[in-house]
């Protein structure tokens, strides 16, 4: 999961489907490539976002396709 501003509208003529568009949602998915099975994978945005709420284990600086490094945390459990 990655935090930021992206742009989301539903394209189509005949048949209608909603996407969304930006930098936020191609970082998202090259995160997804670091990911484990059963863990929530953040970015260092979103973990700022949340870090209130819930507790996260930070991971180090994983390399990010197209991205270089980031700093990513696997959501743990609400506070």
């Amino acid at each position: 999961i990655h935090s930021g501003s992206l742009i989301a509208g539903i394209v189509g003529v005949k048949k209608f489907a909603y996407d969304i568009w930006g930098d936020t949602v191609n970082t998202a998915a090259r995160m997804e490539q670091n990911s484990a099975p059963g863990n929530i994978n953040i970015s260092e945005g979103t973990q700022l976002l949340v870090k209130a709420t819930f507790d996260c284990t930070y991971r180090g600086k994983l390399q990010v396709k197209g991205k270089g490094e980031m700093d990513m945390y696997f959501v743990e459990n609400k506070k």
